[in-house]
């Protein structure tokens, strides 16, 4: 099964990693969006879709979109930049590629961390953290690791992360100081199957 969150294992670039379907069909619906509210004319959404379902790679795509919605609000993130919370909450989430070291600090702030739709640079990926009076919070797909390293003063930490099946599983280390502050990690819930009984005639 195609994972969303499968390591990039031969060390490719993030600009030239290789498309999936699903990447093209995220970066089709925010070009019909901006085509619906006149920022593209007939022309350059026709231009562009066509690009999109011919992309190969993550940076063809990423061009398509680059001047259409801020950056964090990108269908795909490749770009590799710190994140930072001050006095507030930074979010990173949907498809991203995650770099072998992300820095993150918090001063009184809050940085979120969503993992589920991620591509990992490296199966060992480490989140480095600088945290005063701030918070980290990791949301990550069933089958990945969470360890913390670093050095907690007054701080707390909860990882309520399920214990991935396999040994070599994707692991993602949390370095760094924390102080007055806290780290959180934590596996979504299941979705429950629920099945309806048919009546025999």
């Amino acid at each position: 099964m195609e994972l969303p969150w499968k390591p990039n294992e031969q060390h490719v670039p993030a600009r030239d990693l290789r498309a999936s379907d699903a990447d093209r069909e995220r970066v089709v619906e925010l070009l019909r969006d901006a085509h619906g509210d006149g920022r593209l004319t007939v022309d350059e959404h026709a231009e562009r879709v066509e690009g999109a379902y011919t992309a190969r790679t993550l940076g063809e795509l990423a061009e398509l979109t680059a001047d259409l919605t801020p950056a964090e609000q990108q269908p795909i993130q490749i770009e590799h930049r710190p994140l930072v919370a001050l006095f507030g909450t930074v979010r990173r989430g949907g498809r991203w590629v995650v770099p072998v070291s992300l820095p993150v600090s918090a001063l009184f702030g809050t940085v979120e961390i969503d993992l589920r739709e991620a591509l990992l640079q490296r199966r060992h990926v480490v989140v480095r953290a600088a945290m005063f009076g701030g918070r980290l919070r990791l949301v990550v797909p069933e089958g990945v690791r969470v360890e913390f390293t670093g050095r907690s003063v007054l701080g707390s930490r909860d990882l309520r992360v399920r214990a991935p099946y396999a040994d070599d599983a994707p692991v993602v280390e949390v370095s760094g100081v924390v102080v007055l502050g806290s780290v959180g990690a934590r596996t979504p819930k299941r979705r429950r199957r629920w099945r309806v009984a048919r009546r025999r005639p």
